[in-house]
């Protein structure tokens, strides 16, 4: 089963008391609308253009994002010319390359293996992947798991990412898609932003930054 990022909903309740009558509640009532409709608005371009928390609904990124995880993906992390690196966590939208055909549920979490210009190979004689002929330490993999089951010898086109789940056998990523157009890369453009935290459940509250092997 993949790891398909999903957006988390809050729960809204409402217990405010009932407002009482008069001209002096009305004004007061306006004021508090105002201002939570000025809340709503900045919460919305926050989520749109800064930072968004989703849902890892699988466990093909275990042990970094397991099963319920809420992940804050960072969304300025590749604007202003700065471009995903190996070793990053990404959220993509995978239409185009991991999906044909535009539908719900298209946005996937991976890691970053290879970027533009990499050439990746899998396996060597100690069973690593390389990217430009040098073993990854990928100390994040699962345990027990092997870099790949799958043998593959890629050239990252340009302005593409070569992507993998750290739960190798439970993953659903670049290695299925090997005979798609791509050759089972990610364009750059499709990324919606980086993970940076972990922040619920409580006792898993980390940052992912630095975490790259």
């Amino acid at each position: 089963m993949d790891t398909d990022a999903r957006h988390t909903r809050p729960t809204e309740r409402d217990g405010s008391p009932a407002p009482s009558t008069g001209r002096g509640s009305r004004s007061r009532s306006v004021r508090v609308g105002a201002v939570a409709a000025a809340a709503a608005l900045v919460l919305s371009l926050v989520h749109a253009f800064v930072a968004e928390p989703f849902r890892i609904p699988s466990d093909s990124m275990a042990n970094t994002l397991r099963t319920g995880d809420r992940a804050l993906v960072n969304k300025l992390a590749y604007r202003f010319g700065n471009l995903p690196r190996r070793g990053d966590v990404v959220v993509f939208d995978g239409t185009g390359s991991f999906d044909r055909e535009p539908s719900e549920g298209t946005d996937y979490v991976k890691r970053v293996v290879a970027v533009g210009g990499d050439r990746v190979t899998c396996c060597d004689e100690r069973g690593r992947i390389e990217v430009n002929g040098q073993p990854v330490n990928e100390a994040y993999l699962h345990p027990g798991d092997r870099p790949s089951a799958v043998p593959f010898d890629v050239e990252v086109p340009a302005g593409r990412l070569w992507v993998m789940g750290d739960h190798r056998s439970r993953s659903r990523d670049s290695r299925d898609h090997l005979g798609a157009p791509g050759g089972g890369t990610v364009p750059v453009d499709r990324v919606i932003g980086r993970v940076d935290w972990v922040v619920w459940p409580a006792d898993r509250w980390t940052s992912l930054r630095g975490r790259h092997g």
